[in-house]
């Protein structure tokens, strides 16, 4: 994650709270929560390498595949439940969604937005798929299947009756960085959505 990403992920995320972290790699960002909020930390993930690395951190992790679905969890068990730059593998980003907001009262999700104007015009002037820092994969050996914009995933939190508490987006160089609040889906690289549900 860039470091603008993790300040806005920790600025959400209230002191003392139990957090679940879907897909948490190493365990890298819920050790960091640990340390400057003081949260209660549980990671899932399904690369055995990465569970490792989560054990040795001393964070509490359990294999699974998202897309089995989170019926294990009770609803409303945690206080936030994250999910960074993982919605894009997902074969149903949706019910994933769904589900986080089932077990947590808010969560976050960040996603390597496919809109940016430097991902367009990639893909204009080379006619291949790009392959950037945010989308760092050839087209053949991507475990990304859902590219998204800014503007797919504001219509499925309509769709999905979410409400948008906050938002930000990041932008990696200049003149993105001045132009992605005004235009998010042209220029920012990355969007960290923080979501509760409307019901």
């Amino acid at each position: 994650m860039l470091r603008v990403e993790l300040d806005v992920v920790q600025r959400w995320i209230a002191p003392g709270s139990r957090v679940l972290d879907l897909g948490c790699g190493d365990g890298a960002l819920l050790d960091l929560l640990k340390a400057s909020r003081g949260i209660e930390g549980y990671g899932i993930e399904i690369d055995a390498s990465k569970i490792t690395q989560c054990i040795a951190r001393g964070i509490n992790v359990i294999e699974a595949d998202l897309d089995q679905g989170l019926a294990d969890f009770p609803d409303k068990s945690f206080d936030t439940v994250l999910m960074t730059n993982s919605l894009q593998v997902l074969r149903r980003p949706d019910r994933t969604i769904a589900e986080m907001l089932r077990i947590g009262r808010e969560c976050v999700v960040t996603f390597p937005n496919f809109g940016n104007i430097r991902t367009r015009l990639s893909l204009i002037a080379r006619g291949r798929m790009p392959v950037t820092r945010q989308l760092p994969y050839e087209w053949y050996d991507t475990p990304n299947i859902h590219f998204c914009t800014v503007n797919d995933f504001e219509d499925l939190c309509r769709q999905l009756g979410t409400r948008i508490l906050d938002r930000e987006f990041v932008g990696e160089q200049f003149p993105d960085q001045l132009l992605q609040a005004a235009w998010p889906n042209l220029f920012c690289a990355t969007a960290v959505y923080h979501l509760a549900t409307d019901i």
